[in-house]
């Protein structure tokens, strides 16, 4: 049998396909690879304008936030600016007395106050921003109330001080008619005080000698009186009261001075002009109206009556009303 030459069962050796496979692989692979990083690149720049859009949605929310606060506090501001300007100082008046006035400013105060609590926070949130709103359109009501308090209570003051300008002027022309009546009546009760002064008249001054017997002799001898009997006559006068009536007798001493002894009832008056002087003695009449009246009383001092002339006044109603004089002369067989 003879060996024949096979080349063909050498062929299989040979493996060319593998090559073209592992090419398609790393093509295959390449392409994933591609696509791979190409997705991750889509996601990276999906991510970043994701994140780009986050960011500009919360610069436009805090931006956003930030001008609503902007616009609450401005309306804040205003509203404080309208209610500073009602507090006058009549206005402060007007609180002092009305304690509902009172109470409203002091919740406004309050609500002011919470306001801006609320406005000076940093990270403030919505709702509180909401309720910042709520809270400034209620104080702007109040504000707007106490406006409407105000005015009506400065209408009420205004008519208040016109009526009492009124009852002023009203009170003063009473008073000044009231000071010219009386001004009139006083005139009038002094005309009638005056005309009503009783006037003394026929006075009669004798000296009297006490006897040891009791019996009593009338003497112008100084060395002999022992006391002085004075009598007088107080006239009618129609226009004086009928009443009990104090008269003050004043016995001058030959040399002038008066004679007071207080031991028995020398005092001190006063006269029209409002001086003092003094009284020897004090007579309490009961006058009746319209009729002469004839009074007399003894008077008797401590020492011996000295020569010279006696004077005698009487005064009423602070008036000098009459007077008389009594000589006493010296004693002796020539005087």
């Amino acid at each position: 049998m003879a060996f024949e030459n096979y080349p063909a069962a050498t062929e299989p050796q040979q493996v060319p396909a593998p090559k073209k496979n592992n090419a398609s692989a790393l093509k295959t692979g390449l392409i994933i690879a591609i696509i791979g990083l190409m997705g991750t690149w889509g996601y990276i720049i999906w991510d970043k304008n994701k994140t780009n859009e986050t960011i500009q949605q919360k610069d436009q929310l805090v931006a956003s936030t930030s001008t609503q606060k902007d616009e609450l506090q401005k309306e804040l501001d205003q509203a404080t600016t309208r209610f500073d300007e009602l507090k006058t100082n009549d206005t402060k008046a007007m609180l002092a007395k009305d304690s509902a006035m009172n109470r409203r400013d002091k919740d406004i105060a309050a609500t002011r106050v919470k306001i801006q609590s609320l406005l000076s926070k940093s990270n403030a949130t919505a709702a509180e921003l909401e309720e910042a709103k709520t809270l400034i359109s209620s104080l702007n009501s109040s504000i707007a109330d106490y406006k409407t308090q105000v005015e009506t209570l400065t209408a009420q003051n205004v008519q208040l001080t016109q009526e009492k300008e009124v009852v002023t002027q009203q009170r003063d022309k009473v008073q000044k008619d009231y000071d010219s009546t009386t001004v009139v009546i006083k005139q009038k009760e002094d005309v009638i005080d005056v005309g009503g002064t009783l006037h003394a008249s026929n006075f009669n001054i004798v000296g009297i000698n006490e006897k040891g017997n009791g019996k009593e002799k009338e003497t112008s001898t100084a060395k002999r009186v022992d006391k002085l009997r004075i009598s007088f006559d107080l006239d009618e006068n129609r226009i004086t009261p009928s009443g009990a009536k104090d008269l003050y007798v004043c016995v001058y001493a030959p040399d002038g001075t008066p004679v007071s002894v207080e031991a028995l009832g020398s005092g001190i008056f006063k006269t029209r002009e409002g001086q003092d002087k003094p009284f020897t003695n004090k007579l309490n009449v009961n006058y009746n109206q319209g009729q002469r009246q004839t009074l007399n009383f003894d008077w008797k001092q401590n020492s011996n009556f000295a020569v010279g002339d006696y004077k005698i006044e009487v005064y009423q109603n602070g008036f000098k009303i009459g007077e008389g004089t009594r000589h006493l002369k010296k004693g002796g067989l020539f005087s």
